[in-house]
C-alpha cells in the first residue's frame, strides 16, 4: 500500500507518505442532562464496541436556550490509536458498513480540507457488539478517521487503500 501511495504522489521521502494517525469515535446526547440513564448505556456500548472506555464529554458554556450549564455532562468520545484502531477500522468496514441500511457507499464529500474524514452515523445497531434485546434507545455517532495527510486527494487515496467503501466503487469481498 505505501509504496502505490508513493508512486502516485511522487513523494520522495518515506515520511511523506500518509497515514492513519487517530480515529476519534464521538456519540452527543443533547438530553444527557434530562436522561443521565441514557448517557451512561451511550458509554456502555460505546465502550463495547471500541474494546476501550470512553470519557464523558462536558458542556463549555452555559447556553440557556437549551438549558444547558457549564460543566454538564452531553456525551462521551473515545480517541483510538496503534492496534486497537487498526482492529476498529478492520471491524468497521468488513462487519458494520455493510450492514447500515439503504448503504451505496460512503461520501467522498466529508473531508475537511486538512486530510481529516467524518462520518455520521444515525444508529449504534449496525456495529455486532450492540444486543438489540438491551438497547434502550437508538443514538447515532460521530467517525473522525485523522490522517498525516495534508490534502484531501491524498487522504481519500490512503482511505481507498484500506479499504473504505466510497460511492461510486465496488466493494471489495472479504478473502
Amino acid at each position: 500500500m505505501r509504496p502505490k501511495l508513493q508512486q502516485q504522489f511522487g513523494y520522495a521521502n518515506p515520511h511523506q507518505i500518509p497515514r492513519l494517525t487517530k480515529i476519534v469515535v464521538n456519540v452527543g446526547m443533547g438530553d444527557a442532562p434530562k436522561a443521565p440513564k441514557a448517557l451512561e448505556a451511550a458509554v456502555a456500548e460505546l465502550g463495547a464496541v471500541t474494546g476501550q472506555r470512553p470519557v464523558v464529554t462536558r458542556a463549555k458554556r452555559a447556553i440557556a436556550n437549551f438549558n444547558l450549564r457549564q460543566g454538564m455532562a452531553i456525551g462521551c468520545a473515545v480517541t483510538l490509536r496503534g492496534q486497537r484502531m487498526y482492529e476498529f477500522l478492520d471491524r468497521f468496514i468488513t462487519i458494520a458498513v455493510p450492514r447500515m441500511r439503504d448503504f451505496r457507499g460512503l461520501p467522498t464529500k466529508s473531508f475537511d480540507g486538512r486530510g481529516n474524514y467524518t462520518l455520521g452515523i444515525k444508529e449504534q445497531m449496525i456495529f455486532p457488539e450492540i444486543d438489540y434485546d438491551k438497547v434502550e434507545r437508538i443514538h447515532g455517532m460521530d467517525i473522525t478517521f485523522v490522517t498525516s495527510a495534508g490534502r484531501d486527494d491524498s487522504a481519500l487515496a490512503l482511505l481507498r487503500e484500506l479499504g473504505m467503501p466510497f460511492r461510486g466503487e465496488t466493494p471489495v469481498a472479504a478473502a
